[in-house]
């Protein structure tokens, strides 16, 4: 009977290892979690929000405009939107933006917040560097005045899910 009881101890102990050494590896390699700090995503995200991030689909796939992306900075983490790509030029006027010359419909602003963008540039985006900004333009941090140029070794992650307060459970886009 004890050895009986002593294979089953032994078993509980391996699953547990397996379940904690599965997590830790979910969490390392594959989704982790950050905490949106500040108004400068409002209204898609709200600052205390939580999110998933998916840490690899960027070893699959390149970073996309409107991805919504987490920043690692040497002081703090970053949550922005891709607005141009490599090599792009951009250019806002008249609150509108513009991609290679071709006017570019933000469908994520409301008119209120597009109206507050600001004039800026012309500018080519360097390579391998995407151009960024926060959804709520007026008090963003972003390339326009600060972050400048996000180098790709910098994106670690596209945010997926807003997982608290519970009761904002959904897909970020």
């Amino acid at each position: 009977m004890a050895s009986k009881q002593k294979n089953e101890w032994i078993q509980w102990l391996k699953a547990m290892v397996l379940a904690i050494v599965i997590a830790l590896f979910v969490q390392n390699f594959i989704f982790a979690t950050s905490i949106v700090e500040g108004d400068s995503m409002e209204p898609t995200l709200e600052d205390g929000e939580r999110l998933i991030f998916n840490k690899i689909v960027y070893f699959i796939d390149e970073p996309k405009r409107g991805d919504i992306i987490i920043i690692q900075q040497p002081n703090k983490n970053y949550v922005k939107r891709i607005i141009a790509l490599p090599g792009e030029i951009i250019e806002i006027r008249n609150s509108e933006l513009y991609i290679n010359g071709e006017r570019y419909i933000e469908t994520f602003l409301s008119e209120e917040v597009r109206g507050k963008t600001g004039e800026y540039g012309p500018i080519r985006v360097p390579q391998n560097s995407y151009f960024v900004m926060g959804d709520n333009r007026a008090i963003s941090k972003d390339s326009r005045n600060g972050l400048g140029y996000i180098h790709r070794d910098e994106i670690i992650g596209k945010s997926e899910l807003i997982i608290y307060p519970f009761t904002e459970w959904e897909r970020t886009e």
